[in-house]
């Protein structure tokens, strides 16, 4: 949840990545195979709609009451904030709320989360299509940016289901080791501990572990399903998000 601390600063109590169930559910396949490839088709979108606005949800845990940020790995390497592209006429809440619920939400309705999106700690500005580099200013030559990037916090409530396209990974990854990581995590994801550092952060205590999780006491282990399947069906269906 989201309050107003006493000094003015905003406040948000993150609780335990072990009150959260995590599962998995049908493949969402990236749209290109390459940066150059996702340029080239921004290039055309842009060209038929204008400038690109796009969207991304910061998400907290904690884990030894520290925050992690619960991130997307794709592939080995590459890893991303749960959002993407906004539609034309499309609202950054309800946009963002369109991309969790692709992203992370069960499939089945009972046991999906009414998003709750908090403030914007970040804007990003594509000043071309040369390079895959944003900025968190508007260049000054730039009279027509290509893209506008908004990062908004999104308070998780005390226990909700997650569900992971299975050829996903949702890494939960701590701000000591985002911080100034840009060789690892890019420029923006490695900004967020400064995004982040003007709140007030709450941690909370979490329900009891279950036995299997304390083999695991530094790091969350994570797995993948063999069966299709929103997390809450089966006991064994419960996927932890890997922490680092």
């Amino acid at each position: 949840g989201v309050a107003m601390a006493s000094s003015g600063e905003t406040a948000i109590t993150i609780y335990p990545i072990g009150n959260y169930n995590f599962g998995v559910k049908n493949p969402r396949h990236e749209k290109d195979k390459s940066v150059v490839d996702r340029l080239a088709r921004m290039r055309l979108k842009y060209l038929k709609e204008g400038a690109r606005r796009s969207v991304e949800g910061v998400l907290l845990v904690q884990e030894h009451n520290h925050p992690h940020v619960l991130l997307l790995q794709i592939g080995n390497t590459f890893f991303k904030l749960p959002g993407g592209r906004l539609r034309p006429g499309e609202t950054e809440i309800d946009g963002l709320k369109r991309k969790l619920v692709n992203n992370l939400s069960p499939t089945q309705e009972s046991l999906a989360t009414d998003w709750e999106i908090g403030d914007c700690v970040g804007i990003y500005w594509r000043p071309n299509f040369e390079n895959n580099i944003l900025y968190p200013y508007l260049p000054p030559h730039i009279t027509k940016p290509k893209e506008c990037k908004k990062l908004f916090v999104v308070p998780l409530p005390e226990r909700c289901y997650f569900s992971v396209p299975r050829n996903l990974k949702l890494m939960a990854v701590p701000l000591f080791e985002l911080y100034e990581n840009i060789q690892h995590y890019g420029p923006i994801i490695s900004s967020l501990p400064q995004m982040l550092s003007r709140f007030r952060f709450t941690m909370t205590g979490g329900i009891p572990p279950e036995p299997s999780r304390l083999e695991f006491p530094s790091a969350k282990a994570a797995g993948t399903l063999d069966q299709e399947g929103d997390p809450g069906e089966k006991q064994d269906s419960e996927v932890q998000a890997e922490a680092q």
